[in-house]
């Protein structure tokens, strides 16, 4: 949605990487965001955007109107169901029916071979790659890694909005994901325990408050109760820092 920082170019270097031609779409959208929600504040500066993409040499930037994508009498969304009411989905529920009407009508015009999504959004490539698998469409999904600060804070457009201290604060939620990770690490198997350590610590911040800590299977994301070895999965955490809400995330797998 613009406003670009290292953790989209990365997905830049990327598609360079894997691809001929390379295209970025940048558009805020507005349907996936609801009435109490940051659409008209939401950050942006196309002009530099243009500047660091021609930096990286993209073929091609596409910045279409919102009247270009949902015309008059637009009457028409795609949704994914079971995998889109939990986590994200619970806090904002009409999140994800924008989110995959808004990829989907991108892919339609741009017809990629490959699209690149950010890991920071683990639930939104989630969603997007049921999507691509239900509806058949010939397009390769490339999850690329969260790109974070040197204090391991999770790059974000929003992060503009943190003050001075809020932005120390937010370095809860990495904290937290290093936390739960050195406990897995150290043989507890239990996700509630997991949880609820998690949970302390981010309370601890004054500015903080915690919409959910959740474990899920990397591949199936479905809750998990217990964790198995072999298997891989996602500690995600969605939190307000103040004013600010910010979602974090780690992969780890089990042995």
């Amino acid at each position: 949605m613009g406003f670009l920082h290292k953790g989209h170019l990365s997905l830049v270097k990327r598609a360079k990487e894997l691809t001929d031609f390379t295209v970025v779409s940048i558009f805020v959208n507005p349907t996936q965001f609801s009435p109490n929600e940051d659409l008209n504040k939401y950050p942006r500066d196309i002009d530099n955007d243009k500047r660091l993409l021609e930096n990286e040499n993209v073929d091609l930037v596409f910045i279409p109107e919102a009247s270009e994508i949902y015309p008059e009498n637009f009457q028409t969304y795609t949704e994914v169901s079971k995998i889109t009411r939990q986590l994200e989905g619970e806090f904002r529920p009409t999140h994800f029916k924008g989110v995959t009407t808004i990829v989907n009508i991108l892919f339609n015009i741009i017809q990629p071979d490959v699209a690149f999504f950010g890991q920071k959004d683990a639930q939104q490539s989630a969603v997007i790659k049921r999507m691509v698998t239900d509806l058949k469409l010939p397009i390769q999904i490339e999850v690329c890694p969260i790109v974070r600060e040197s204090d391991g804070l999770a790059m974000s457009s929003r992060n503009v909005y943190l003050s001075e201290s809020e932005r120390l604060d937010a370095l809860v939620l990495s904290r937290s994901l290093t936390f739960g990770t050195n406990l897995i690490n150290s043989g507890e198997r239990d996700s509630q325990k997991i949880i609820d350590g998690m949970t302390t610590l981010v309370n601890l911040v004054s500015t903080s408050k915690l919409e959910y800590i959740k474990i899920v299977n990397e591949k199936s994301f479905e809750l998990a109760e217990v964790l198995i070895k072999g298997q891989s999965y996602f500690l995600l955490i969605a939190c307000w820092i103040g004013k600010t809400r910010l979602i974090d995330n780690t992969i780890i797998s089990v042995s």
